[in-house]
C-alpha cells in the first residue's frame, strides 16, 4: 500500500514540487520522481492518479507554502506603506542567491508557475487557469500595497503602479534563470517609485 498518511503525503508533494520547479513537468521523468519522493510508481499512481495529478498537487502546495505567505503582509487589514517595496526588495535578494544544501529560501529557479507558463504544460486550459488566478492574486495584493503607500493617488495612478510592479516581478521571474542581474534590476526599477516621497 502506498504511503498516504497526511504528513507523508505533504512531504512527497514538497519533494515533487522541488523537482518540477527545477526540471519542469515535461523533463521530470517518472524515475526522477520516484527517486525524489522515495515512492515507487504504483504508490504515486495510487496516491495521485498520475504524474499530472502529482503536478497539480505540487502547484497547489506551491501556492499555499511559497506564494501566499509572501503576499500575506500585503493583504493584511492595514498593510504597511512599505509592504510592497519590501516584497520586491526581498524578491530581488531571493532571486539573486544560490540555494544552499537543504535551503529553500532562495529562488534560483524562478517561479514554478511562470516556468510552467513558458513550457508545453502551460498550453493546457487547467494550467492556464491556475496561472491566470496567480496573476490575479498578485494584482490584488500589489494593488493593496500601492494603496497603502499612496492613499491619495488616483485610481488610474494606483492601477498603473500596480501593473508596473506585477509586470516587473513576472519579468524578473522569467529572467532569473538566465540573468539574475537583469532580474534584480527589473525589481529595483519597480521599487523606485514606491520609495519616492508620497504626494
Amino acid at each position: 500500500m502506498g504511503r498516504t498518511a497526511t504528513f507523508e503525503t505533504v512531504e512527497v508533494v514538497r519533494a515533487a514540487r522541488s523537482l518540477f520547479w527545477r526540471e519542469g513537468f515535461e523533463s521530470a521523468s517518472m524515475s526522477a520522481i520516484q527517486q525524489a519522493t522515495g515512492l515507487n510508481a504504483s504508490s504515486i499512481y495510487h496516491a495521485f492518479g498520475s504524474k499530472r495529478g502529482l503536478f497539480e498537487a505540487a502547484i497547489s502546495n506551491y501556492l499555499d507554502e511559497v506564494v501566499r505567505p509572501g503576499l500575506a503582509p500585503l493583504l493584511a487589514e492595514h498593510p504597511s506603506p512599505h509592504a510592497l517595496a519590501d516584497y520586491l526588495g526581498s524578491a530581488a535578494r531571493l532571486l539573486g542567491e544560490d540555494s544552499a544544501e537543504g535551503e529553500e529560501q532562495s529562488l534560483p529557479d524562478g517561479c514554478l508557475l511562470v516556468n510552467s507558463a513558458c513550457a508545453g504544460i502551460g498550453r493546457e486550459e487547467a494550467v492556464r487557469d491556475v496561472i491566470a488566478s496567480y496573476r490575479a492574486e498578485l494584482v490584488r495584493a500589489f494593488g493593496a500595497g500601492v494603496a497603502a503607500r499612496f492613499p491619495e493617488a488616483s485610481a488610474a495612478e494606483r492601477e498603473r503602479l500596480t501593473e508596473t510592479s506585477v509586470s516587473a516581478l513576472l519579468a524578473a521571474l522569467v529572467m532569473s534563470r538566465i540573468d539574475r542581474s537583469a532580474a534584480r534590476s527589473s525589481l529595483e526599477a519597480a521599487r523606485t517609485p514606491l520609495l519616492a516621497p508620497a504626494g
